[in-house]
């Protein structure tokens, strides 16, 4: 996706992206603000469907349902597909948190409510609660001389990128505790 308003600019970006262009990568040309909504709107999706199964799998505990095999059902409806259907400790990262808050200012600037988004973004929040909530139950409110490891410490897996991961809300509230 590319934004601009320029003919030359369009040229010389569809020189620079021939090479995947012409491996069936399309490039798509639209105005400067349409592209910058087009980036939001993708990553704000997928941080929709993460916090969507984050809720699905947290009534599954409740209720006795195996998320995975809701899950894999879901996922096999290939209007919904399996990419991003992993419930977790909420997302993080420097892209589905900053353009979620983004799509939502924006929005608000245009006296507008992203209700939706509004949602997304407590919940995930919220998300990053439930794993401390299951150590107190277990352990009680006092966790004071108890040592906990943390695996997956990222964001995501397979990369060491600790912007606004999950991990850290985890490690600072157990700190506290």
């Amino acid at each position: 996706v590319v934004g601009s308003s320029s003919e030359k600019a369009k040229e010389i970006m569809a020189k620079i992206y021939q090479p995947f262009t012409n491996t069936g990568v399309p490039i798509i040309f639209m105005d400067e603000k349409s592209s910058e909504l087009t980036k939001y709107a993708a990553n704000s999706f997928l941080a929709v469907k993460i916090t969507f199964m984050n809720e699905i799998a947290n009534y599954c505990e409740k209720v006795g349902a195996d998320v995975d095999k809701v899950r894999l059902g879901m996922g096999s409806d290939d209007r919904i597909g399996h990419r991003f259907l992993f419930p977790g400790i909420g997302y993080g990262g420097s892209c589905f948190p900053k353009d979620v808050q983004a799509l939502i200012k924006i929005a608000k600037d245009s006296h507008y409510t992203a209700r939706i988004l509004e949602a997304v973004e407590y919940v995930n929040h919220a998300q990053k609660f439930v794993l401390v909530q299951k150590i107190i139950k277990k352990f009680g409110d006092n966790l004071e001389g108890l040592t906990f490891a943390i695996w997956g410490l990222s964001f995501k897996p397979e990369t060491d990128d600790m912007r606004e991961a999950s991990s850290l809300v985890i490690i600072k509230e157990l700190v506290k505790r």
